[in-house]
């Protein structure tokens, strides 16, 4: 007959000085634990009774779900009897989807996005664990300034260590897929509530930021929940828990006059202001195309006078026609078409093609070199808007308004839904706000 019993495991402290409570399981002089994933400071436990002292705040709730766990694991026990060992006796007790951490499915989740060649979201997504991982183990002793100051020297150690080759991106993925330190169990309304008060006090994030991080973790329960991970009564964010609200911003278009003086600034040719400032005019006169695939046009995406390309973001295909402002600027490139590996803009001329990691990498790098120079451009043109790489999509949003019918703009903008197109003009279209409040003020 086996013994079971609930447990706190001391030699499992965790940095916050909290220990995980599981079930000892013991048959034939063989004992194995199943973590249960609640941690509990070991003041708070009563190891006569096996139960949470009333001295922890949630003493109630967590003893009647430690009841519910133990008769579980009493009946599995009762129902197998003597067949099997201790160990398969956990393995029942943890059921399908085995003792995975909230961690090793997300470093699973990151690793498929990754050998898909979608680096952009699987590099966002580990940076939201490491996020994570600050938080779990912030020392609240130390006051704001040194916690901020630790958290920014940890990452540039990581940057600098992933530039030297000395641990690579896989490696940080390895390193979460093992890490235990966070289960799905421990995320509930009070643990994301924290969370979103850490990342704006100490990460210094705004709302929409902390938004994707709610995103990720939503769907990472989804998946979770989905594999028999976790069982849906965890989920935090059902019924009339934590809602996650997304919410709008104020989109802001430079004008005809603002895109004029751009284009009459006289830059040194071949410089790399010059070449921010034709990479940003062409992805203009395209209707708003990402700066990044800008970066990755090659002439071959060039035939019968039009340009053909899918969008990196959703894959998309579109053919457009070559504005004569556009043309102007990539005859100069022609020139140099033999020296940039095919591409028509500098950037990648030394990129591995055959490498997708390497492309992602280097079209990161020229995005973060335009962001800079454009400020340089905003000063040279006297424009007070944020000049950045993203602005030449709201530019174009910002001069066609009303002009252009929206269904033509939501192939313009490659949109999969109407609505979205919709939603986004509106941030451009005031007429009828302007008509109507000079209606009533202009009396």
């Amino acid at each position: 007959m086996s013994s079971i019993k609930i447990v706190i495991r001391k030699n499992k402290l965790r940095k916050d000085g909290t220990v995980p409570l599981a079930l000892r399981i013991s048959k034939d002089y063989k004992t194995n634990y199943s973590f249960i994933g609640i941690y509990i400071y070991e003041k708070d436990w009563d190891e006569v009774k096996g139960k949470v002292k009333r001295t922890h705040p949630n003493s109630q709730k967590i003893n009647n779900f430690l009841l519910k766990k133990l008769t579980e694991a009493n009946d599995i026990s009762f129902e197998v009897n003597d067949r099997i060992s201790s160990k398969e006796i956990k393995k029942k007790v943890i059921g399908p989807g085995g003792q995975k951490s909230f961690f090793s499915v997300a470093g699973e989740r990151i690793e498929t996005k990754y050998n898909r060649g979608t680096f952009s979201v699987a590099k966002s997504e580990l940076s939201i664990l490491y996020n994570l991982e600050e938080f779990i183990t912030l020392k609240r002793s130390l006051n704001k300034s040194e916690i901020i100051s630790g958290i920014k020297n940890r990452r540039k150690e990581r940057i600098s260590n992933g530039r030297k080759a000395e641990y690579s991106f896989i490696d940080a993925v390895a390193y979460f897929k093992k890490n235990q330190k966070l289960n799905f169990q421990d995320i509930d309304e009070a643990f994301i509530k924290n969370y979103k008060t850490f990342c704006i006090t100490y990460l210094g994030h705004k709302t929409r930021t902390i938004t994707n991080q709610l995103i990720f973790i939503r769907t990472l329960f989804n998946i979770a929940i989905k594999e028999n991970v976790i069982d849906i009564k965890f989920y935090p964010f059902a019924n009339e828990k934590e809602k996650i609200r997304i919410g709008s911003s104020h989109k802001i278009g430079l004008t005809i006059e603002e895109i004029e003086r751009i284009e009459n600034l006289e830059l040194e040719k071949w410089s790399s202001i010059w070449h921010t400032y034709n990479v940003w005019l062409v992805a203009f006169y395209f209707a708003g195309i990402r700066i990044s695939d800008i970066v990755q046009l090659k002439w071959s995406d060039f035939k019968d006078n039009r340009l053909f390309y899918i969008m990196n973001k959703n894959e998309k295909p579109l053919s457009l026609k070559i504005p004569d402002k556009a043309a102007a600027i990539l005859k100069f490139y022609k020139k140099e078409s033999n020296q940039n590996n095919g591409y028509v803009f500098p950037f990648l001329r030394n990129a591995d093609c055959n490498n997708a990691e390497d492309i992602f990498i280097k079209t990161r790098n020229a995005t973060k070199l335009f962001n800079k120079f454009l400020k340089r451009i905003a000063l040279l043109c006297d424009i007070d808007k944020n000049l950045s790489n993203h602005i030449a999509r709201h530019s174009f949003g910002n001069i066609a308004g009303d002009k252009i019918n929206p269904l033509m703009l939501q192939k313009l903008y490659r949109h999969s839904d109407l609505k979205t197109t919709l939603n986004y003009q509106a941030n451009f279209i005031h007429r009828d706000t302007d008509d109507a409040l000079d209606s009533v003020v202009n009396f």
